[in-house]
């Protein structure tokens, strides 16, 4: 049995996160007003002020500020969303028909993925008829390949580069992967999101659906890094709709636990 910790990062209260196994750890985010006992980025070390471009990874950085001290260096730690959960299975198509409950499939602190992978990430994306690159610029205007030279460390422009030429695209904040790494990780991203941020604000390119435009070029770059510096495995996830989410239904029943559910599920990506 593997020692893991993951964190459902959400930006406001859904009383289904609470429901969820426990090793799965409600993280509030934002200003919302949590419950006390969720784990909150409104205490400790935090850039709570920068949520709105930063999105999650303002999330990632209080993890890492404030929660790796007692943890030994190869336990498990990693992130959900609290609409986005981890599967216990990758899968290659849609399932039509089960009489399971997506509760009973969700992530295994057991599973053998963690015996053979220093990262785990979220089953990839497939563009058919464009790369990462394309996508990017069709979805935000910007074309990643040049502005990313203004802020990718020298060293990486080539590689980072040919990765966004790729068609297939697992983007974090959905990670699990060791402390050490975790550690890692956050030392690299974070002064490189902050040149990112720092660059698009000098642009006023952040506002209206590219406001998180820091958060989006990371979720790019932090694929990249993980296949970069890491043996990756996937794993697929589901993605809650309104009903799960839905407080008032879930005062009185924990629908994630009811049979067929999973008919829902996984959740995956073909463009």
């Amino acid at each position: 049995m593997k020692n893991i910790s993951l964190y459902c990062l959400s930006l406001k209260y859904y009383n289904v996160i609470n429901k969820l196994p426990s090793y799965i750890k409600p993280l509030g985010l934002g200003n919302y007003n949590y419950p006390h006992y969720w784990l909150s980025e409104q205490k400790g070390e935090s850039i709570i002020e920068l949520n709105k471009y930063y999105g999650q990874y303002t999330g990632i950085y209080w993890i890492w500020k404030n929660l790796l001290k007692d943890k030994n260096e190869d336990d498990w730690i990693g992130t959900c969303e609290y609409r986005k959960l981890w599967l216990n299975n990758l899968y290659t198509k849609k399932l039509k028909y089960t009489t399971k409950s997506l509760f009973s499939d969700l992530l295994k602190k057991n599973n053998e993925i963690f015996s053979n992978a220093e990262a785990v990430l979220v089953q990839p994306i497939e563009f058919k008829s464009e790369d990462i690159n394309q996508q990017f610029k069709k979805v935000h205007k910007i074309d990643l390949i040049e502005d990313s030279k203004n802020f990718i460390n020298e060293d990486e422009k080539e590689k980072f580069i040919l990765f966004l030429k790729k068609n297939r695209l697992s983007a974090p904040p959905l990670f699990i992967t060791k402390v050490k790494t975790f550690k890692k990780f956050c030392e690299h991203i974070f002064p490189i999101l902050k040149k990112s941020y720092e660059y698009f604000m000098k642009r006023n390119l952040c506002h209206g659906y590219n406001l998180r435009l820091p958060a989006c070029f990371m979720e790019r770059y932090a694929s990249y890094w993980f296949e970069a510096n890491c043996k990756v495995k996937y794993l697929s996830h589901a993605r809650l709709g309104g009903v799960m989410l839905s407080n008032k239904i879930n005062k009185f029943i924990n629908p994630i636990k009811i049979p067929f559910t999973l008919r829902m599920y996984p959740t995956i990506h073909k463009y």
